[in-house]
């Protein structure tokens, strides 16, 4: 649950037509939303739609990392009567650390881009963070195969999962990318770099806006955005994350949710009290139930 004395949004933040390319509205970090630990993935997923209520944002699409990410994101969709999908994602562990990611992928298919093709696999993207891999000798033949083996794992979990349907078209729509925390930060690059190869942030036109007052100049902050090619805006909204791996990737996003940057951080599963894995069934059974 939300702290009593936390900070919120007075009034719906009004996103209009002054959706810009990148780093939308965001200024000074997030306030500190939360300050102990979460119940359950649940929980922390309905306090996060509680201040994504606040936003007011346009066709929202909410997508899942599944599996951590799946409870919380189907919590912020029911709360915000969005559709609930998944961008499929693994990472590929560090030599004798598996837990510890030194690089990762992550699968939209055809459906995502509003594509009309028959082909609809996933169009697979990876992201390496070459500093760990030096630390911990991984070289790249070790991810080469990590990809190969993670791959096929992650198609055999997207053929259960979405039990022969395409993924919806985000085309026009506000994503935003739900996970139950972030460590490193690398599975959410992969499924950053998977969104970005929807061409999810086209070519941005400001226009001139129909003000007096204006007197015939553009008005920097209204944007007008191309008509087609991915999402209209892309909103990274987690529970819990290191603040600097949140400053890091909230470059990379039109916007940021994120409750809790603890110190010391420690690891993701450690500031909730219900930290049980997911299985596929639940996956599976939430997304059957999301409209």
């Amino acid at each position: 649950m939300l702290d009593d004395d936390a900070p919120h949004a007075d009034r719906p933040r009004d996103w209009g037509n002054s959706l810009s390319p990148r780093n939308l509205r965001r200024a000074a970090p997030p306030p500190v939303l939360h300050r102990q630990r979460f119940a359950h993935r649940r929980e922390a997923g309905h306090a996060l739609a509680q201040v994504l209520q606040t936003l007011a944002l346009p066709a929202p699409t909410v997508l899942a990392l599944p599996r951590g990410g799946v409870p919380v994101a189907a919590e912020v969709a029911r709360v915000l009567g969005a559709p609930l999908d998944l961008l499929m994602v693994r990472k590929i562990g560090a030599p004798g650390q598996p837990e510890l990611a030194v690089a990762a992928i992550a699968a939209l298919d055809a459906g995502a881009a509003g594509s009309d093709a028959e082909q609809s696999g996933p169009q697979a993207q990876t992201f390496v963070d070459s500093a760990l891999m030096a630390a911990t000798g991984a070289d790249q033949a070790h991810v080469a195969r990590g990809v190969a083996r993670e791959g096929a794992e992650l198609e055999r979990r997207r053929q259960r999962y979405l039990r022969g349907r395409r993924q919806m078209s985000l085309d026009g729509r506000t994503v935003i990318l739900v996970d139950d925390g972030i460590a490193t930060g690398t599975t959410l690059r992969a499924a950053l770099k998977a969104l970005q190869a929807l061409q999810a942030l086209k070519e941005w036109k400001p226009v001139r806006m129909p003000d007096a007052a204006l007197q015939g100049q553009q008005d920097p902050g209204r944007w007008q955005g191309s008509a087609s090619g991915g999402p209209l805006a892309v909103v990274l909204a987690v529970p819990v994350a290191p603040a600097q791996v949140l400053a890091d990737l909230a470059c990379q996003v039109d916007d940021t949710v994120c409750l809790w940057t603890p110190e010391p951080f420690v690891a993701v599963g450690a500031h909730y009290r219900d930290f049980r894995q997911v299985s596929d069934e639940e996956v599976a059974a939430a997304l059957a139930s999301s409209p």
